[in-house]
């Protein structure tokens, strides 16, 4: 499976020995190899450092597969199939409703494998990743009946490849209902975000149940994934999106789970916040789970006046002693920021904030410690005191 080789500068050399997985193009000093090929990897010394995944048109031309001189080959895919597996296992992971491979995470980069029942959602993001999607069907469609390469994200773009949908084996139904953790949800495969539901969150919607109580307020709640599993420990629940098609899955999804307290609104999340604060409104648990505001680092800076504003305002919104579930996936906006933000926001409302809990990802989304960019989801578990 490979051919080529490629030659690194010192710059390249030095971080991947410090452990991250990426080289970028300026610091490849010469190429000898095809779009998308897995290649040898060496230093200007000569020495073979690694394989990786290579690039003719990403900033990020290489992604590393392996250190040293080791084959890369279907028996090597294999085995890092079965380590992804066998982590998941040892973690408890729902085998059913999971991330199976995540991309670095799994040291497998520009992949990403969800399963859904039976059913597999694979993203390929790069060139190398397509170019093996042929050996992956085969591997895959000897353990699941269906295949859906949802390879539309428009990162494909960043590598030059085509954006696209194809299904392998049985049909993708309109809509599939999953469980997850006691809660009957509704999720489309084809046309629901990211490549189906917010596998990512799972692990904070069941932390959000330790914490919420009272009046609650869900904003960008998407689906309800938060506010479906908070109903049953709170007395009502307001769950708040733009998306007219968001608001009447989250009627749906609480008809089917028999929930009764759950109000879908149609509103400008930030809108809302500043509504409700001018009509004296109050709760006792708000959750803000806004979409990435930070796309590059250019926007990093408009996005944490957007997270300052509305978790100022979910703060003012509560009483005191209420709690605040506040995330951001935005990679740029670190922990340190978003934790820094926080507390100006706090500042500005007149309050103390209390940290009960910070968490991140789900565990099936390994995070990697010398690849800061594995770990892309912050959520803060706060205590608003007056």
């Amino acid at each position: 499976m490979e051919n080529g080789s490629v030659v690194i500068r010192k710059r390249g050399a030095d971080r991947i020995q410090r452990g991250h997985l990426w080289v970028y193009r300026t610091d490849i000093a010469n190429v000898d190899a095809a779009p998308g090929s897995i290649v040898s990897v060496r230093n200007e010394r000569g020495v073979v450092l690694g394989k990786a995944f290579y690039s003719s048109k990403s900033q990020i031309a290489l992604r590393f597969l392996a250190r040293g001189n080791v084959p890369i080959d279907e028996s090597f895919f294999r085995l890092r199939f079965e380590l992804a597996d066998g982590l998941r296992e040892r973690l408890g992971v729902d085998p059913f409703l999971s991330r199976r491979i995540y991309s670095e995470g799994d040291f497998l980069p520009g992949l990403i494998i969800d399963r859904y029942q039976d059913r597999l959602v694979v993203q390929s993001l790069i060139q190398g990743t397509d170019k093996i999607q042929p050996f992956m069907t085969e591997l895959l469609r000897q353990r699941y009946p269906s295949i859906l390469f949802r390879n539309d994200s428009r990162v494909r773009e960043l590598e030059g490849l085509e954006l696209k949908q194809e299904v392998v084996g049985e049909p993708i139904p309109e809509t599939l209902i999953v469980d997850e953790d006691g809660k009957k949800i509704a999720l489309s495969l084809t046309a629901g975000q990211k490549t189906g539901s917010y596998l990512d969150q799972r692990d904070n919607h069941q932390a959000a149940r330790r914490y919420a109580h009272g009046h609650a307020l869900d904003a960008f709640t998407y689906a309800g994934g938060f506010a479906l599993q908070i109903s049953e420990v709170c007395d009502r629940v307001e769950a708040v999106d733009i998306s007219a098609g968001a608001v009447e899955m989250v009627r749906a999804n609480a008809k089917r789970n028999g929930l009764t307290n759950i109000e879908a609104i149609e509103a400008n999340a930030f809108d809302y916040l500043r509504d409700q604060h001018r009509q004296g409104a109050r709760y006792d648990t708000i959750i803000l789970d806004p979409p990435a505001f930070a796309k590059n680092k250019e926007s990093l800076e408009g996005a944490l006046r957007g997270y300052k504003e509305i978790n100022n305002r979910a703060m003012r919104l509560l009483r005191s002693g209420g709690i605040l579930i506040t995330c951001s996936c935005s990679h740029h906006v670190t922990e340190g920021l978003f934790a820094e933000m926080l507390a100006d926001a706090a500042k500005d409302a007149g309050c103390w904030a209390r940290v009960l809990e910070r968490r991140f990802q789900s565990r099936d989304h390994p995070i990697l410690l010398t690849v800061p960019e594995t770990l892309y989801l912050k959520c803060f578990i706060l205590e608003i005191r007056y």
